[in-house]
């Protein structure tokens, strides 16, 4: 084991640059109603509520101008950067719709109908019974990046202004309380020069900011640090990497997968699993999970998911078939306790995976997040429609009295410490989770601590050795992957990733197997026993790990990034 840890090599960043006062004047300011950052299911179940409450108040939405809602999205459209399983819970957008729409005519796969869980070995796979948080009957198989953009004709429906291609670089604060968010420009150089095409951005004001920006948002972590909302553990992250497979034979159950390829000790710290979900007749979701809490330099979920595809369980599956999409993303993983101590600040809502709901146990955030998303609109809406001034001390913490209430937070205190077990080890972890499952989370009654990813100290095996290699057919490399999520950054844009660029072998190494985009690559030694870090950042599929593992993703140039469709 080496001991050295990412967080010892810190960033050259701060919060205090993502909050500020607005710099525009007065009259050149872009004033809405309610401005919500980031077009996800919870940002836009959050519009779409919104909508149909100004319908039945018009007096309320002539109060809130000529845009009574905004929504800010960074990818093209609404959808591009969303990817999940997913095998969503309906509950949380029935009730967004009810008695306007039913599940039958949104975008889905369908419900599940079977399902089955493997522990799997190198050589076989024990089929066990689904764990109670594993089971998923009258669940909905959906593909995120769809329910997105249905979400967002939804809202426009309603009356929603959606700016795409549109990053929210910084949030405006004046007189203590959220006043809006500043965009960020477009057309610079790789140094920051202005280009031909520059053009600047914006102060957008609003009487409530919701911050719905999804794993390690930008300006939520920032918010969460000035207002000093830390929940009562940090915040933890895994990293998920997913393909879509066009198949020659129908896939009937939703399959997950437990063990192999991941080491069952607690010194490797290696927790996650597998997912294999039906798309309809011809296509299949296959995706591998695993915390960002593990020990080994040459551990990469990418190449994990191509090891795990060479299973004789998984070629079963993909036989014949064709990859026709690829993705990675970041998944909030601390649970209730790493919750931020409100979801409310003055003038300020929080919701969904940015604010740290996802019930890891069963692998569920997607209708945590439509839910939290159409109850920070009633909050907002009643603060508003009542006439008072939002930005006043209290005059939100409705929201957290609503959420606490809610089913959310029941079911988030049952499994509050479960995700934290594992850090034992395969088996006692196990047991523990068992125990808590057993007892709705009262047993073992000591509350477990987590520290965050980056404090890990990082050890070798030689673990890269037994990837297998790309052949183009069954497995891939990375470069090839980036391709497929179709990728739109800019090649002479600013680096918008931060990060010490001279650090210990061990940790540039970490960094280049971590990256399931290739982007960072270890440089020449220094001399010094550190090395140079290079960094592609117009490989960055956005995922987040890097701001898990010790350095930080800031947004790049709006429209940057994938252009994920079925994901």
């Amino acid at each position: 084991m080496s001991g050295v840890r990412p967080a010892d090599y810190p960033p050259p960043f701060s919060n205090a640059e993502v909050i500020g006062a607005p710099t525009d004047a007065p009259d050149e300011r872009i004033d809405v109603g309610i401005l919500i950052v980031g077009g996800g299911p919870g940002g836009l179940a959050c519009a779409v509520r919104l909508g149909q409450l100004l319908d039945e108040h018009p007096d309320v939405r002539e109060r809130l101008g000529e845009v009574p809602v905004a929504v800010l999205e960074k990818g093209k459209q609404a959808g591009s950067h969303l990817l999940s399983g997913a095998v969503m819970n309906p509950r949380a957008i029935r009730k967004l719709f009810a008695g306007r729409m039913p599940i039958e005519e949104m975008p889905t796969y369908g419900p599940v109908h079977e399902e089955a869980v493997y522990l799997l070995t190198k050589g076989a796979a024990l089929r066990i019974p689904p764990p109670p948080t594993m089971m998923n009957h009258h669940n909905w198989v959906v593909s995120l990046s769809e329910l997105g953009r249905f979400l967002g004709e939804q809202a426009e429906a309603g009356g929603a202004m959606i700016l795409p291609e549109t990053s929210g670089e910084k949030l405006l604060l004046e007189d203590g309380r959220v006043a809006g968010v500043r965009t960020g420009d477009k057309g610079r150089g790789k140094d920051g020069e202005p280009l031909a095409n520059f053009e600047p951005g914006a102060d957008v004001t609003a009487k409530v900011t919701v911050l719905a920006e999804g794993t390690a948002g930008h300006l939520t972590t920032a918010a969460i640090d000035h207002f000093g909302l830390h929940g009562r553990n940090p915040q933890i992250w895994a990293l998920g990497v997913k393909e879509v497979w066009k198949v020659a034979k129908p896939l009937r159950k939703v399959v997950h997968t437990m063990g192999w390829p991941l080491r069952k000790r607690a010194k490797y710290g290696e927790f996650g699993g597998s997912w294999i979900y039906p798309m309809g007749d011809d296509h299949v979701s296959i995706g591998f999970v695993v915390g960002l809490e593990y020990a080994d330099v040459e551990l990469s979920a990418h190449d994990l998911l191509q090891e795990f595809k060479t299973h004789r369980l998984v070629r079963r599956i993909l036989h014949g078939g064709e990859r026709v999409a690829w993705g990675a993303k970041t998944i909030t993983e601390g649970g209730l306790n790493s919750v931020p101590s409100s979801l409310a600040a003055p003038g300020l809502l929080l919701v969904g995976e940015g604010a740290g709901l996802v019930n890891v146990p069963r692998l569920k955030g997607v209708h945590y997040a439509i839910e939290s998303g159409r109850l920070a609109a009633e909050t907002a809406f009643a603060a508003l429609q009542r006439g008072e001034e939002p930005g006043r001390a209290g005059a939100l913490a409705g929201y957290d009295d609503a959420l606490r209430s809610s089913y959310v937070w029941k079911e988030l205190r049952q499994v509050r410490n479960m995700r934290q077990a594992f850090d034992k080890g395969f088996f006692v972890g196990g047991a523990l989770a068992s125990a808590m499952t057993v007892t709705k989370g009262k047993l073992p009654p000591k509350e477990r601590r987590t520290h965050p990813n980056a404090e890990t100290p990082l050890l070798r095996t030689r673990r890269a050795e037994r990837y297998p290699a790309p052949d183009g057919s069954l497995t891939f490399d990375k470069l090839s992957s980036v391709f497929l999520s179709g990728n739109r950054t800019r090649d002479d844009q600013p680096n918008h990733i931060r990060l010490d660029t001279s650090v210990p072998r061990d940790v540039a190494e970490m960094w280049h197997w971590m990256c399931p985009a290739q982007v960072y690559e270890v440089g020449e030694d220094n001399g010094d026993g550190t090395v140079q870090v290079l960094v592609n950042p117009s490989n960055c599929v956005q995922c987040g790990a890097i701001s898990a593992k010790g350095g930080r993703l800031t947004p790049p140039e709006g429209g940057s990034g994938p252009e994920y469709t079925i994901t």
